[in-house]
């Protein structure tokens, strides 16, 4: 690999919440590798990647070296981090989970696991014994967490804090539009429905037609209620979506439903679409009900009124 990478190296007691930490780093669209054996770290660092990745290049990289790694030695281990900056410019950081020994013997205890450094003696031995043997990677650390006191949640929240990255974090984002006779969709975040707006299926000019056509765009533009109600969807959006990423959602998806999914949805779901990326999110817009054909069975003319 010839250009400098940003690298985290990520240890700490058994317990102390590595897995978890890898996991939340990995949904951020980090490259995660865990308990990779140490004569394979230049290895790994100067292998290219297949043709057709090489953006993934540019990805920052999270090793998870413990205990249990072959060939750990705390020591050995701060030697080639310094070397990993001299000789190859990485920028490397080290970050530490730490936790109290009363509360890694309580966590073992409650998962019935023994502790991997202690298979056949009280898990409070391996705790000491793995203190002792990571004392030197924890005080050469950059950075240091105490799981103490974390749940699962609160460390996954700490992790999105400290290593989220500008453009690589975010929620892959989907806008979907369906047809709620051919089915609601499972995955939807959140849903609306748009059958309130005038239906273009009964104008004979506009019903072979798509909400991607002009012509059917303005039909339903045209109805009382739409600017307001898709003004407001589109601000509760920009209201939601930021919370949802502050939370940790590696997806979400938000679906617009009509009643065959081929004019009110697959306009307001481009609409919107537009607006999102406008205000700096990356959507990917579906249709999921675009190409099915239209049944009359299935529309619904606006009761009471003319046709909708």
């Amino acid at each position: 690999m010839t250009q400098p990478k940003t690298i985290l190296l990520l240890s700490g007691l058994s317990g102390a919440g590595k897995t978890t930490a890898l996991k939340t780093l990995e949904d951020m669209g980090w490259e995660v590798v865990d308990n990779i054996p140490l004569v394979l770290l230049d290895r790994l660092l100067d292998t290219p990647l297949p043709a057709g990745h090489a953006g993934e290049d540019e990805r920052p990289l999270a090793l998870g070296i413990d205990a249990r790694t072959r060939g750990f030695d705390a020591g050995a281990i701060v030697q080639r981090i310094k070397a990993l900056r001299e000789r190859h410019g990485h920028d490397v950081e080290t970050l530490f989970l730490d936790c109290s020994g009363t509360e890694l013997e309580r966590r073992f205890a409650e998962t019935r696991r023994r502790h991997p450094l202690a298979l056949d003696r009280p898990a409070a031995d391996g705790i000491a014994r793995e203190r002792e043997l990571t004392e030197p990677l924890r005080r050469w650390a950059s950075q240091v967490i105490d799981t103490t006191s974390f749940t699962s949640n609160a460390l996954q929240q700490e992790m999105r804090n400290r290593f989220s990255i500008e453009g690589l974090s975010a929620p892959v984002l989907t806008i979907l539009s369906f047809g709620y006779s051919r089915g609601v969709p499972r995955n939807a975040d959140l849903m609306f429905d748009m059958r309130f707006l005038r239906n273009p299926h009964w104008e004979e000019d506009l019903r072979p037609k798509t909400g991607l056509e002009p012509d059917v765009a303005a039909y339903i533009q045209a109805d009382p209620a739409y600017e307001e109600a898709v003004g407001r969807i589109e601000d509760l959006l920009l209201l939601l979506l930021p919370r949802y990423a502050e939370g940790g959602k590696a997806y979400i998806t938000v679906a617009f439903g009509c009643t065959g999914g081929k004019h009110r949805s697959v306009h307001v779901a481009t609409r919107v679409a537009k607006h999102l990326q406008e205000a700096g999110f990356s959507p990917t817009v579906l249709h999921r009900n675009i190409e099915s054909s239209p049944q009359n069975s299935l529309e619904k003319r606006r009761p009471g009124g003319p046709k909708a």
